[in-house]
């Protein structure tokens, strides 16, 4: 790593991309003001709680990928953070309903020069599919979270996910209609939580 270099996560930065990281934390405060983008309580740990955590799933992503999807966009978390990282500048897809957090996040693809699509619709009633990879953070459940995973990803693809303390709990819940293979990843930001890694998913024949 040279000087020019710091670490966000994990990831080696460039100081023009940490000062872009900073640029959106910004962003999405001025935005929370008026819109429910992160919790207000969170807004003083904004970096780990929320710049940090999104930077570590962008680390577990298979390096071959091309196009990634989130879903449940919301503020941004992790998608912005994910297409400020990806030095590859490849395609992502952002999926919100919400009208006014849409135009939050069109606002910060602008501002920060991202390559990144925002679709303002709800998640079951897009036609999307084939994408590489998913990731939904504090969306749903994790059963809800695979049917959807079917409907976007290639049967090749990968569904990255945080949850939190209870994620064995939703392990269970899943594999009562579900077939996948998962691998845990401790998070960095929460000793409690991890991040699932999922892929090869197919739903139980009944």
């Amino acid at each position: 790593m040279t000087e020019e270099e710091l670490l966000v996560g994990g990831t080696s930065v460039s100081r023009e991309t940490f000062q872009k990281l900073e640029q959106l934390s910004a962003l999405i405060i001025k935005w929370t003001k008026s819109i429910n983008l992160i919790s207000p309580n969170s807004i003083a740990e904004i970096w780990d709680r929320h710049i940090v955590d999104s930077a570590q799933i962008y680390e577990l992503a298979p390096s071959n990928w091309v196009n990634w999807v989130d879903l449940g966009s919301g503020g941004g978390l992790p998608a912005l953070v994910i297409a400020l990282l990806d030095q590859e500048r490849r395609q992502i897809t952002l999926v919100e309903s919400d009208q006014r957090k849409s135009l939050f996040l069109n606002t910060a693809k602008r501002e920060l020069d991202l390559n990144l699509k925002v679709v303002n619709k709800r998640i079951e009633s897009t036609d999307l599919k084939n994408f590489d990879v998913m990731s939904a953070r504090a969306l749903a459940p994790l059963p809800d979270l695979l049917t959807f995973a079917v409907q976007y990803l290639t049967p090749d693809g990968t569904a990255i996910l945080p949850k939190g303390a209870r994620f064995n709990e939703e392990l269970d819940q899943a594999r009562e209609d579900w077939h996948f293979d998962v691998t845990p990843h401790p998070s960095q930001t929460n000793t409690d939580s991890r991040i699932l890694e999922i892929s090869r998913i197919r739903r139980r024949e009944s």
